[in-house]
């Protein structure tokens, strides 16, 4: 049997909204539907700056009465402070919780654990915390919020085993997922351009939210001319934020790696027009991977 590991996942933190208004107040801030949040479903959402440029990720669940953000743990200040500014008179607690801790889970047994239901977000309780499949896609996994000992206890006792950071960023990289601003850059990354409509971050039928009319016009008007996807790397990986060329020309732009494996936001009509789609960044080749849930639009333009 393929091995089922665990990490504990030091750059992420846990941000708590509650109180009456907790859940119409996130509903008109962020780009999915808050309103399917309980404790029994989690979900993947963006905060966006009003012009829909990116400006934070995560995900939420509910406990015992509190929405809880699974955020980047260095920005979760910056979160925190951006939230307050339209709390105004809303009935809204916003709290940085340091009691919890934030897990990830794959791999085999990964899909029968803790008795979830095979859907999506799906989330149940565990001791003092919750576990919940990740809403973006089947293969990433579980997330769990607790305690820092009571997710080891009970990973442990579920029988995965115990692995590090990098272990899983070679995992999400190969799946194609972003991982906040170190794959997305601040006020400029457009979500469209980074899977979040696949990977179901956004809801085009609820209310407004910030930023919604410029993600919505790219939706419908399918302007997407880039795409983040997985690359295989021939040589060094490349730093992030190096230029990608083909020919000379701008392919793009590499982000977060691991090992033989990247990601990059590659200019999807440079790509294409290259012989043998091969991208140059520094000193090594990179093979553009896109993986089965993307849905690359048919015809792009530089």
């Amino acid at each position: 049997m393929p091995a089922s590991h665990f990490a504990i996942l030091k750059n992420r933190a846990v941000l708590s909204v509650s109180g009456d208004d907790a859940v119409s107040f996130l509903q008109g801030l962020v780009s999915n539907d808050v309103e399917r949040v309980s404790e029994s479903r989690a979900i993947w959402a963006a905060f966006l700056t009003p012009q829909g440029k990116f400006l934070h990720e995560f995900m939420i669940v509910e406990r015992q009465g509190r929405l809880l953000l699974d955020c980047e743990a260095d920005r979760r200040d910056d979160l925190f402070t951006r939230l307050k500014r339209f709390r105004m008179r809303s009935k809204v607690e916003i709290e940085e919780n340091d009691s919890l801790a934030i897990a990830t889970a794959w791999g085999e047994i990964a899909s029968g654990a803790f008795e979830l239901s095979p859907d999506q977000g799906t989330a149940c309780q565990i001791d003092d915390g919750i576990v919940f499949r990740d809403p973006r896609l089947a293969d990433a996994g579980l997330r769990l919020i607790a305690t820092r000992d009571t997710l080891q206890q009970t990973l442990i006792s579920a029988e995965f085993t115990e692995s590090d950071q990098a272990t899983y960023d070679a995992h999400r990289i190969a799946l194609g997922l972003p991982d906040g601003s170190r794959d997305l850059e601040v006020e400029k990354a457009l979500l469209l351009e980074n899977g979040f409509d696949e990977l179901g971050g956004v809801d085009f039928q609820k209310g407004c939210y910030v930023g919604q009319e410029l993600t919505a016009r790219t939706h419908y008007r399918a302007l997407i001319k880039k795409r983040l996807m997985p690359v295989i790397i021939d040589g060094e990986a490349p730093t992030s934020g190096t230029a990608l060329t083909i020919d000379g020309k701008d392919a793009g732009e590499m982000k977060s790696s691991s090992g033989t494996h990247g990601l990059a936001l590659i200019r999807l009509a440079t790509w294409r027009s290259a012989p043998d789609g091969l991208i140059a960044g520094g000193a090594a080749t990179l093979q553009p991977d896109p993986q089965p849930w993307m849905k690359l639009p048919e015809k792009t333009e530089t």
